[in-house]
Formats: structure tokens, sequence, C-alpha cells
């Protein structure tokens, strides 16, 4: 037995499948965490929520990965990863990182110092102020601010 399909229904499956989005791989990235510190876990499951596949692995060496990494102290983070020649130092949101990977920037990568309260990873503490927080580039001569977290 034959069967046929009307120009519609065909119409319909083409429309259908030309519509469809295309689904990107999700981008690599190696994050190197102190052992015993719990919010670089969560930034990384929200980078892998965010189209990231972050590979974390614990060292108690994270302060030569960061100098090898070329992060200043000044940017210093609790975490370093890397995503192929860049770097990301710190709770940077995923928005920043793929504009930084789209734009192709000439810089080593980014950074968020210190461990604030309310970036992606780290609750936000009750009734502490929110204020902009900076996100600096990394391997510039001076500090440069690429955007900030608010």
């Amino acid at each position: 037995m034959r069967t046929s399909t009307s120009r519609a229904g065909l119409a319909f499956l083409f429309g259908v499948l030309v519509s469809a989005p295309a689904i990107a791989a999700p981008i690599p990235a190696v994050l190197y965490k102190n052992p015993q510190c719990t919010c670089c876990e969560a930034y990384a499951q929200y980078l892998d929520q965010n189209g990231f596949a972050v590979k974390v692995i614990p060292t108690d060496q994270l302060d030569l990965v960061t100098r090898m990494a070329g992060v200043p102290t000044s940017l210093e983070g609790c975490h370093t990863m890397k995503l192929g020649s860049y770097v990301i130092e710190g709770h940077v949101p995923a928005p920043m990182i793929k504009q930084m990977l789209a734009e192709h920037l000439p810089i080593t990568g980014l950074a968020i110092p210190g461990m604030p309260s309310a970036v992606p990873g780290m609750p936000a503490m009750a009734g502490m102020p929110t204020t902009p927080i900076p996100v600096y580039e990394i391997g510039t001569a001076r500090p440069v601010v690429f955007g900030t977290v608010n």
C-alpha cells in the first residue's frame, strides 16, 4: 500500500524543520577551585544551565593556577576558569562571558574580585545594600571595567 502526503502536509513539515532553532553546542570550560569552596560548585551549575559545559577540578594549588593564568592579585576571585585562551576569575555572569567570546576581545579574560553577594553562584545577603559590582578586564595595563552587575 502506498501512502501519500498532501502538499499542505509537506509544507507544514518543511516549515517546522526550517523554523526549528539550531541548538548550539555547550561552551567547554574548566573551573579550578579550592576543594572546600561550595559557591564554586553553584557557579559551575549556573554556567551549565546557561550554555556552558563546565568541568570542575578541585585543587590545593589554586594560587599557582591563578598566577599561571595571568590573573593579577588585585583581581583574584575564589576560582579560576579557563575557556580556550581566555580566563574567567570569580563569578562573572554568563552573558558577559558570551559577549567577550563573541567579540573576540584582545584581553586575557574577565574578573570579579573577591566573593561579593548577589552574583551568579553567590547568595544575596539579607540587609546588605546592593551596589553595581564591576567586572574587570584581565590583561590590560590599568584596570578597565568591562561592565557591571546590578
